[in-house]
Formats: C-alpha cells, structure tokens, sequence
C-alpha cells in the first residue's frame, strides 16, 4: 500500500552557536490552545515538503477544509491524495492496480481533519513536549492506537508547521508546511476524484 502521504520527518532547525546569545526556549503550548487553534482552521492552503518512508522527497499543494477534506498535489508527478466522504484515496500512476482507497477513521490525518478536535481527551495525546522553540504533540486514536500516529509541530503563536504520521506499518511520512493561506474559498470540485 502506497501511504506516502501519511508519514513526515522532523526538519531541522537551524542552531546559532559561536558566541551568540540563543534565545530562551518558548513554553509549551496548552493543549487546549493547540485544540482551539485546530478546530479554528477551515481552509487551508500550503506548499508542502514531503519526505516519504524511502527518504526520497516530493513538493507539491496541499489543500485542507475541514472537516474531512484534504487534496495533496504532487509537483512534476500525477500522484494525487484526496480526503473527502470518509475515505482516502491514493491516485499514483506508477503503483498497479488503479487508486486505492482507505476509511479516512483508520489514517492519523483524521485527527487533524476531525469536526471536533479535542486533544485533551484520555489516551488521545501519547507525547507533548517543547523542542527548538516548538511545541511537540503525538497523538493517536485512543480507540484504535493500531492505526498508528501523528506527530505534529507547532511554533509560537499557534501555528502548524508540520507533521510525521506513523502508519500501522510503523512508516513514517513527514510533511513539512510552508506558508499557510488560511480562510479562502477552495471548491468542492478539488476534493472529488475524475
């Protein structure tokens, strides 16, 4: 199975040493702040850096409105990622078999796509700590922590900048945000599948 959209490695930040004074480590963010901000964000649209479970890196556009829809683009590639109606579904020219499609529920993604997210509900947050001025959350579905997790990065004010999704295989993908436009009218049409 193709999950090249569901797993993202860390990036790494940039570290001034040489004398120079290095700013104070930033407090974490409450987890009911990071939930507020989540359940705030209706569109979304990004560049994004993917680094796949192989260590090669794609580009490309991803598309979020929520809840439940998310459309990843592909730069120099026709591979798709779409979310929308419950289900997942992986569009890659090179794979056989035609599109594969999974429940959106047994993918992390859904976490940050749900319609109410609560990161303060028991067994939901495994991991939540503060790292180079970022705020750190793993989370997982507390029902079925076999379907694996998300790691996502936060920075001070509120804003995610990234995040590693585990599958159930224990691949990890990250995706690694540019600038978020945030609130604009993104079509249904971008969420369906021709």
């Amino acid at each position: 199975m193709n999950r090249r959209i569901f797993a993202f490695a860390p990036a790494a930040a940039l570290v001034l040493s040489l004398g120079l004074a290095v700013p104070a480590l930033a407090a974490k963010i409450p987890l009911n702040e990071i939930s507020r901000y989540l359940n705030s964000l209706t569109t979304v649209t990004a560049e994004f850096t993917q680094v796949n479970p192989d260590g090669t890196i794609s580009t490309g556009t991803v598309y979020i409105r929520r809840p439940g829809r998310v459309r990843f683009e592909y730069n120099n590639d026709k591979t798709l990622v779409v979310a929308s109606g419950g289900n997942v579904t992986i569009v890659d020219p090179k794979s056989n078999g035609g599109p594969q499609s999974y429940p959106l529920s047994k993918t992390p993604l859904s976490i940050i796509l749900a319609r109410n997210v609560d990161l303060g509900r028991a067994n939901m947050v495994t991991g939540y700590t503060e790292a180079k001025n970022s705020t750190v959350v793993t989370a997982q579905d507390p029902a079925h922590p076999e379907y694996g997790n998300i790691q996502m990065v936060f920075t001070s004010p509120t804003e995610l900048r990234q995040w590693v999704v585990t599958d159930d295989a224990g691949q990890k993908t990250t995706v690694i945000l540019g600038e978020m436009r945030k609130g604009g009218a993104i079509p249904d049409s971008k969420f369906v599948l021709r």
